[in-house]
């Protein structure tokens, strides 16, 4: 008789506890374990959802790396990274559509894509240290750069799938809106080497706000290692400041600063 999901899904956990029992040491730090007991509680706490399927949530957590050393039948996070890439979409795009009703299309596209490339998620991710919490192999864990956080971006988007699957579009729209949010107010979205100051001019011209202005405020550090600080002006009003090694680059991060405020205050 051809096994059911539930079965499976019960063979796949007891599975994994088994392996992480014999390979605390080489395979994951001391405490990596799968969700439950106090680990559990704390994931609750720092995603903000009480888990109901914690298989689902598990699976959601689960690198492709970590099944390839064993002989092992079970499923990565991938199929669930394939459906929370789209409900994350939908979600920024009903927020912005409905946040920027003024707003036309390629505007929205812009922004959306601000919010959404693997840099802020992978920024959204670390906020909430899932990283301590994926299930990979030795060499992945102590990957860094890109491909780390390539992986905590893939995870991210996983979880907003095993969430909405547990709880339902409210729930997954609740968490993606809080993070979205929090990284906003905090100037904690990364960019993915975007043109802002033009972004910027095309916004303040479309709400007629004028041109842009730079002005650098502050100039720090030795001459081999300075550290210059703009701040873009529109009209009378200082929109933003940013620093950066370079004048373009202050610039640039001022101007990046100037569109999360906007996007705050709309």
């Amino acid at each position: 008789m051809t096994e059911s999901r539930e079965a499976r899904s019960k063979s796949l956990v007891a599975r994994l506890f088994a392996r992480l029992r014999r390979e605390s040491a080489p395979g994951q730090p001391p405490g990596h374990e799968p969700l439950r007991g106090d680990r559990l509680k704390k994931f609750e706490r720092l995603i903000g959802y009480s888990i109901r399927n914690r298989e689902l949530f598990l699976q959601s957590l689960l690198h492709r790396s970590f099944l390839q050393r064993g002989q092992y039948a079970s499923r990565s996070n991938e199929r669930l990274e394939f459906l929370g890439d789209s409900i994350l979409n939908l979600i920024v795009a009903e927020y912005l559509y409905n946040r920027f009703p003024n707003a036309p299309e390629g505007e929205l596209t812009k922004i959306r894509a601000r919010l959404v490339n693997r840099k802020a998620l992978a920024a959204y991710g670390k906020a909430i240290h899932l990283s301590d919490y994926i299930l990979m192999s030795p060499s992945a864990k102590q990957s860094v750069g890109k491909g780390h956080a390539t992986i905590t971006a893939d995870t991210f988007e996983a979880l907003i799938a095993a969430m909405y699957l547990d709880g339902g579009f409210e729930a997954a729209r609740e968490f993606v809106e809080r993070q979205v949010l929090t990284a906003l107010k905090k100037g904690a979205v990364p960019s993915e080497d975007e043109n802002y100051k033009s972004m910027l001019l095309e916004y303040a011209q479309s709400h007629g706000l004028g041109v842009p202005r730079y002005a650098i405020v502050r100039e720090e550090g030795p001459d081999h290692d300075r550290t210059f600080t703009v701040e873009v002006i529109l009209g009378n009003e200082r929109r933003g400041s940013g620093q950066g090694k370079n004048k373009k680059e202050a610039e640039q991060a001022a101007a990046s600063r100037a569109l999360e405020q906007f996007l705050l205050r709309a």
